[in-house]
């Protein structure tokens, strides 16, 4: 088993931090699963507003 990268973290991390304002407690706090599942959501979210078709099988 491997761990996850850590530059792949800090991108999870900015990208969550920057769209919702959330501190990096908060954002430390959080599982994997649940920060992966928030960037997919807040990925949805901006393709919606830019127009752009939504992926349901796209991973952010």
């Amino acid at each position: 088993m491997s761990a996850y990268p850590v530059d792949r973290l800090y991108e999870e991390m900015a990208f969550v931090g920057y769209h919702l304002h959330w501190s990096h407690t908060e954002l430390m706090s959080l599982e994997h699963a649940e920060r992966r599942r928030w960037c997919a959501e807040i990925s949805r979210i901006n393709k919606r507003l830019d127009g752009t078709p939504a992926n349901p099988f796209e991973i952010a």
